[in-house]
């Protein structure tokens, strides 16, 4: 038999098991198959026009050689042929995430929500995607933006810099601001790799948008990253303006790390335990748009906290065991500091996110619909992984622009209440 159907029929199994990690939700992964699973979801996910191009080209490749000389290539051929439907599938489930995400904002904030935006700011809306966008999933520069870099917001050195993405154009009054902080688990990241399509995004259609570093473990433990976040607001209340920016609106946002980190930052406004040396100061945000987040360090149900995720924590970012500090790892949980003058909250988890769980997104924004007194808006998107927005991608897209809707229905709000 020549090797070319035998190596065929490797190459179609290769395939469907990476499209089978790709659409399957597994939710009690060996920690050792996490980072396999994530890497290939990920990547199939969410560029699957991208990987049937090249398993196509593969296979013309095979065809020529003589694959389908022997039963073996037929086998491999209709393997494939299963596979690129389950590949249609998963370009569908991204298509998809457009109809879930208005169905929550409409859900959390109302049907007729964008009545409330001022008629100048809807042409920066976008109802659409374009294909020239998720065809080029790495190209995140945008016309008309501008990138102020290393700006310092504390005493730091490195990890206390923040880079400022703005329109080149100025505004009158100002350009409303969201502070982006990266994930990395606490332990790695940084303010230029991650949210890029989403600070481009909103600084072409008039926003200034913050990136930060922050400290890192195991260096620092925890409060290290929130006290940081903290300092960041502090430093963009007292300084935006100078920028351009509207000191009285600020937005928050951040995937992972970073979700959990918006997500405490918005519901521990003015906490004097995250702010030594500042305590004083106003550290309240107007709104909070977590994504793909950890929630709960506690794991109080004993259901939705992954045990990877327990042990980075026990073992590189907090100072103590849950058994030595339980009130520290209490307090550091969002779910535990929910209370009714939260800001309004837009929380977006994959489906299939093999790294944070969706279950506990889901019983956060309950418990925040309990107790809050502002809108909370919830999608969960189908076949999506972790850090998905990183790259230009068609699930990426439509949620750029129902991110925007969210920000400029809350800052609408804020201008209409006259703040």
């Amino acid at each position: 038999m020549s090797w070319a159907p035998v190596a065929f029929l490797y190459f179609a199994v290769f395939c469907m098991a990476v499209s089978a990690v790709s659409s399957l939700s597994v939710r009690r992964p060996l920690p050792v198959l996490i980072v396999p699973i994530f890497i290939f979801g990920l990547l199939t996910s969410e560029l699957t026009w991208f990987f049937f191009t090249l398993q196509l080209l593969v296979s013309c490749v095979f065809l020529a050689l003589g694959a389908l000389d022997t039963t073996v290539g037929g086998v491999a051929l209709a393997l494939l042929l299963i596979n690129w439907l389950a590949m249609w599938r998963l370009q569908r489930q991204a298509h998809s995430a457009d109809t879930i995400l208005a169905d929550a904002l409409h859900s959390g904030l109302g049907e007729r929500f964008k009545e409330s935006i001022p008629e100048q700011r809807l042409p920066q809306l976008r109802t659409a995607i374009s294909a020239a966008d998720w065809l080029r999933p790495l190209a995140m520069t945008r016309a008309g933006v501008e990138r102020l870099e290393n700006i310092s917001y504390g005493d730091a050195g490195e990890r206390n810099l923040l880079d400022i993405y703005r329109p080149v154009a100025a505004r009158e009054g100002g350009f409303p601001v969201l502070l982006q902080i990266h994930g990395g688990a606490w332990y790695m990241g940084h303010k230029q790799q991650q949210a890029m399509p989403l600070l481009h995004h909103l600084a072409q259609r008039g926003w200034l948008c913050v990136s930060i570093n922050y400290r890192l473990s195991p260096a620092h433990t925890f409060p290290a990253h929130i006290i940081d976040v903290k300092k960041a607001i502090h430093w963009i209340k007292e300084h935006i303006a100078e920028y351009g920016g509207q000191p009285g609106f600020l937005a928050l946002t951040g995937g992972s790390a970073g979700g959990h980190l918006t997500a405490l930052a918005a519901l521990s406004a003015n906490d004097p335990a995250y702010q030594p040396g500042f305590e004083d100061a106003d550290t309240s945000v107007d709104v909070a748009v977590p994504l793909y987040g950890v929630y709960d360090f506690t794991d109080r149900d004993g259901e939705n906290l992954n045990r990877a995720i327990r042990d980075v924590l026990a073992e590189k970012i907090m100072p103590s065991s849950f058994q030595e500090d339980g009130e520290l790892w209490h307090r550091a949980s969002p779910m535990t500091r929910v209370h009714a003058q939260a800001p309004p909250f837009f929380v977006v988890h994959g489906a299939n996110d093999v790294m944070t769980s969706p279950l506990l997104a889901r019983s956060f924004c309950r418990e925040l619909k309990k107790y809050s007194q502002a809108p909370v808006a919830y999608a969960e998107l189908p076949g999506c992984q972790h850090a998905f927005d990183g790259m230009h991608s068609i699930r990426t897209e439509y949620l750029l622009n129902h991110i925007t809707d969210f920000l400029e229905w809350s800052h609408s709000n804020y201008q209409g209440a006259g703040l």
